[in-house]
């Protein structure tokens, strides 16, 4: 007989793990499949994000960061090291350590918090009486039942067309993490945040890095005054960004990749390079649930069609995370899976697509919640806008790290702040301030009145509300 659950989970990563635990704690009987696997083949709960996506990403950031200041910044501070060489291999360990840590601290939650774990595949078999019966694919099959299923299993890259990867030559992001030597040159398609923050990474260790765009404008998405501030600083550090470019036929060899584009002016250029990095967006990951054997409708991306509170189209069937509409990021399937969780408990669950935070783990940092002036500009929305740069600021100068700025968004009326945006040292930690702010829907006025420390980089909020109102102290 086949073990049942109130709920079951499809999926370990950010809104799977979270989905499962929230249950457990509301009192539901929970079960969480997920068949991430680590180099031994045991469990790997985390899913992209701890495996292959920020977590890895933000180590080997670090690293390569420490790598960079001590090459370039140590001696401002007076310290002399002498040469400094990277240990790539060792660096990798590091951020494979780092991946394992987390993903047995998911397991230890699952057990602390009495979910039941299974290893392998999830996909539905069918409706059953009250519930679903799913599929496990694991080292042996089984099949368990639900009356309440969560899906969460993700996304995966997207491919150039006729161009697989292969993670040799043709890496996606997963590739990318396991580079084992700094290649001389290196290409990346995409200068979203993956094309970013990898690129950063193996330009530090003294990649020549070329990074292919074929939007005209840099981070389209960005706040356009702080994304040409932080195209300056990537121009500065030698990242080699080109924009409006058509890329046209890669050839892949055993010494590396060829890559023929057209330039923003219509010249040809063919380079030659030794890894190639594709980061052009991600895909819904719905290959293999067998959605069509109880019917559950995906839309024309192969997404998972939910409503507002993230219900399908099936009755006790939800779905969180990169497999449903909405920005791919881990903290946004996180709320939707403590959301579900809380809304099958008959409570009354929240996330708020507005005040969902951006970050960009580059140096500088790029962070913003609310929306853009541009946005503002088309949308007809008055509003008045205060900046205030790192430069004025006492802590930024005494970290030596005084790029970008702090930009506020407010209502021309109200004040209640539309839009934070920051370019600079710790942006992703800074921009926690506007997400509480705009959340409870505060006025500009509201963070200029409020006391910050001193000195702090969190001044700068301070100063750039105070300049809504064009009274900075500081600058």
């Amino acid at each position: 007989m086949s073990q049942a659950f109130d709920v079951v989970v499809i999926g370990g990563g950010p809104g799977g793990y979270i989905a499962a635990i929230r249950a457990a704690q509301l009192g539901f009987k929970v079960a969480c499949i997920d068949e991430w696997k680590n180099a031994a083949g045991g469990p790997a709960p985390g899913g992209t994000c701890t495996n292959v996506g920020c977590i890895p990403s933000k180590a080997l950031l670090q690293s390569s960061e420490h790598f960079e200041h001590a090459n370039h910044h140590f001696a401002d501070h007076g310290i002399s090291t002498g040469k400094v060489t990277m240990d790539v291999a060792k660096m990798v360990g590091r951020k494979d350590a780092v991946v394992k840590q987390n993903n047995d601290g998911i397991l230890y939650l699952f057990k602390k918090n009495k979910v039941t774990f299974f290893h392998g595949r999830g996909s539905f078999v069918a409706a059953a009486d009250g519930g679903y019966q799913i599929k496990v694919a694991g080292a042996a099959e089984e099949v368990i039942t639900g009356k309440q299923v969560v899906v969460a299993t993700g996304s995966n890259a997207r491919a150039l067309p006729g161009v697989p990867f292969d993670e040799e030559h043709v890496l996606s992001n997963d590739g990318a993490l396991r580079i084992g030597a700094v290649p001389k040159k290196l290409a990346l398609i995409g200068s979203g945040v993956i094309g970013l923050e990898m690129g950063s990474v193996w330009r530090r260790l003294g990649a020549d890095v070329t990074i292919l765009e074929g939007l005209p404008t840099f981070l389209g998405a960005v706040d356009e005054q702080i994304a040409k501030e932080a195209k300056k600083a990537f121009d500065k550090q030698g990242l080699k960004i080109e924009l409006g470019v058509k890329v046209g036929e890669i050839k892949t060899g055993k010494k590396g990749v060829n890559v023929a584009y057209t330039n923003a002016k219509g010249e040809a250029v063919s380079l030659d390079v030794d890894k190639l990095i594709v980061s052009i967006g991600r895909v819904p990951n719905t290959i293999g649930l067998n959605a069509e054997a109880v019917g559950l409708q995906l839309d024309e991306r192969g997404a998972i069609v939910v409503d507002g509170d993230c219900k399908t189209n099936l009755p006790g069937v939800w779905a969180v995370g990169d497999v449903v509409r909405g920005p791919m990021l881990a903290h946004k399937a996180e709320e939707e899976g403590v959301a579900v969780a809380e809304r099958m408990a008959g409570q009354h669950g929240h996330v708020n697509f507005n005040t969902i935070p951006w970050v960009i783990y580059t140096s500088p940092e790029i962070a913003w919640v609310g929306r853009t002036e541009q946005q503002l500009k088309a949308d007809g929305v008055a509003y008045k806008a205060g900046t205030f740069p790192f430069l004025a600021n006492g802590r930024a100068r005494a970290l030596g790290d005084t790029t970008g700025m702090v930009k506020f968004l407010a209502d021309a009326k109200t004040d209640e702040i539309l839009g934070v945006h920051i370019v600079g040292p710790m942006a992703s930690e800074l921009i926690s301030e506007a997400v509480v702010a705009m959340e409870f829907k505060a006025s500009a006025e509201d963070i200029a009145r409020i006391c910050h420390a001193h000195p702090s980089l969190s001044e700068a909020t301070k100063e750039a509300a105070l300049a809504v109102d064009k009274r900075t102290l500081n600058f």
